[in-house]
Order: structure tokens, then C-alpha cells, then sequence
């Protein structure tokens, strides 16, 4: 029998499909969901004293994020194909195996782009241009891995947008004493997970001479990790200060730190599999975070 996941239905797709739907990386919802939370704490955080936050701008992110990621994915794949091709772990993605041609990944990222754009046209004008803004980062993250040993640092820049744009959708503009330290804690929480996930390719990367944070910080990974998560929680609390927020709220905060505290202390980064495992759990630490803002606004 066939479980209700995301990488059955990939698979229950049509053939022809199959391809564009991997390339998107519908079937790994993980990094859908990591871009997906920044955007409902801001839109949780935006939301009037008492009030639950906006149900359609919540579903229009949630549409906006499965568009943007799989266009990220799309662009990621496209400049990384031969690179691809020499790690074990990403051989298999479409583009490097030959599933499709870079043409036919070129036109379905121009209809994945068209379709947020649509969903970006929804919002207030200067929701559309600080949206707008961010795909300077979409197109050029992939490169970093070239050039610095800090491209999770990019990654957090990038896909921690939503955590600005959720609260403009809301109120119009930012209210930047908020934004900027919720969108200061994403970073900081990307920096966390991506060192994770980066942990699992580290000897391939080495060969094919791909930079990452975890082959800088190696086997002072926990300690950075720990610095990394600190700050975010500081810069959660600073946010929640400058926003009114209440007891639940800090609560969620305590309960994110003791989960990746958690994360950070059992971590094995020589066993990929852990890495994974530990890079998934950190929707728990974004839905927490979430759930303590509704209360708290309530």
C-alpha cells in the first residue's frame, strides 16, 4: 500500500512529468517548508493584537514558496549539472542524469517564474518590489559554492525574504525594528540547518573542489552551530520586544533553543544519514516557532 507523502505522489504522476515535478524537488518537501515558515512568522507577527493571522496570505505564500523553491531548484540544477553528476547523493536529479535537456529546464523555470510573479502581483506595490528584489539572490546562490566557503550565508539571505515580505504584505511596509531581527534569526537558523545538510556531501565536495561551511568550520561545526543558534534566539527575542509579543510566545522561543540544543548536541557529522535526519527535523523548530506566535498574539 502506498503512503500519502509527497514523494508518492511524484511517483503516481505521469511519466513524462515525473522529471520536471523531481527537478522542482516536489518530492523533498523539506526545503519547501524551511522558505515556507520565515513568511508565516512575519504574516503571525504582522496580524492585529488578538487577532489569527491572515489565512489568504498565508495559502498565497504557501503557493508563492512551492513556486519559488522549485524555481531555486531548477536554477541550482542548471548551474551545478556537471557537478551533479560526480556527488552520489545528487547523480540522479534530472538535469545531471539526462532526464531532461537544460533548454526544457529553461522553459519550465520561465513558467515557474510567470506563476510567482502571478502570485506577487497579488500583494501591495511595495510588496512587489521588495519581492522583486530578491531574485538578484535566487539566480546567483548557486554560485557561491565557487567562490566563498559562506554560501549558507547567501542561502539564509535569500531564503529568508519572507520573513520582510510576509510583514509588508500585511501592513504595506516594514516595520523594520521587527523585520530586521526576524529576518537576522532566519539567517542565523539557515546557517544552523545548511551546515547540517552540507556535512553530508563534504567529501565529495572536497574532490570536486565545491566550498561550504561545513568543510570550513569541520570539526568546530558544533561550536559554530551553537554561536549560530544563540544569536537566533537573541534576535527572536529583540523581534518579539519590539512587537509587543507575550508569554507563549517567548515560550516557543525557550522550545526552539531546547530543540536545537538537542539537534546540535547528538549531531554526528560523519554519518550522512543523521545529517539528513537532523536537517529535516528543523520544520518542528519553524512550526514551533509559528504556533508560539499565534498564541502569543492571541
Amino acid at each position: 500500500p502506498r503512503s500519502f507523502s509527497a514523494a508518492e505522489l511524484v511517483r503516481a504522476a505521469p511519466a513524462p512529468l515525473q522529471p520536471y515535478l523531481r527537478l522542482m524537488r516536489l518530492h523533498q518537501p523539506a526545503g519547501t517548508w524551511l522558505l515556507y515558515l520565515p513568511c508565516t512568522w512575519s504574516i503571525g507577527l504582522a496580524a492585529a493584537p488578538g487577532c489569527l493571522p491572515d489565512w489568504r496570505m498565508l495559502s498565497l505564500f504557501g503557493v508563492g514558496a512551492v513556486l519559488m523553491r522549485g524555481a531555486g531548484c531548477t536554477i541550482n540544477d542548471m548551474w551545478d549539472r556537471d557537478y551533479d553528476r560526480q556527488v552520489a547523493r545528487t547523480a540522479s536529479r534530472p538535469l545531471a542524469a539526462g532526464d531532461i535537456s537544460t533548454f526544457q529546464s529553461l522553459v519550465f523555470l520561465g513558467g515557474q517564474l510567470s506563476l510567482a510573479l502571478c502570485v506577487l502581483l497579488c500583494l501591495n506595490y511595495y510588496s512587489i518590489i521588495l519581492g522583486a528584489a530578491s531574485l538578484s539572490l535566487v539566480i546567483t546562490y548557486p554560485l557561491m559554492k565557487r567562490i566563498t566557503y559562506w554560501p549558507q550565508l547567501v542561502l539564509g539571505l535569500t531564503f529568508n525574504w519572507g520573513a520582510l515580505l510576509g510583514w509588508s504584505a500585511i501592513r504595506g511596509s516594514c516595520e523594520w525594528s521587527v523585520c530586521l531581527p526576524l529576518y537576522f534569526a532566519g539567517v542565523m537558523w539557515t546557517l544552523v540547518y545548511d551546515t547540517i545538510y552540507a556535512h553530508q556531501d563534504k567529501r565529495d565536495d572536497i574532490m570536486i573542489g565545491v566550498k561550504s561551511t561545513a568543510l570550513q568550520f569541520k570539526e568546530d561545526t558544533k561550536q559554530w552551530l551553537s554561536g549560530f543558534s544563540l544569536a537566533m534566539l537573541l534576535s527572536l527575542c529583540m523581534a518579539g520586544m519590539n512587537c509587543n509579543q507575550t508569554f507563549p510566545y517567548y515560550s516557543a522561543v525557550a522550545a526552539v533553543g531546547a530543540h536545537l540544543a538537542h539537534q546540535i548536541y547528538t549531531l554526528d557529522i560523519d554519518k550522512p544519514e543523521d545529517c539528513w535526519k537532523k536537517f529535516a527535523s528543523n520544520r518542528t523548530v519553524g512550526i514551533l516557532l509559528f504556533i508560539g506566535i499565534v498564541l502569543g498574539n492571541l
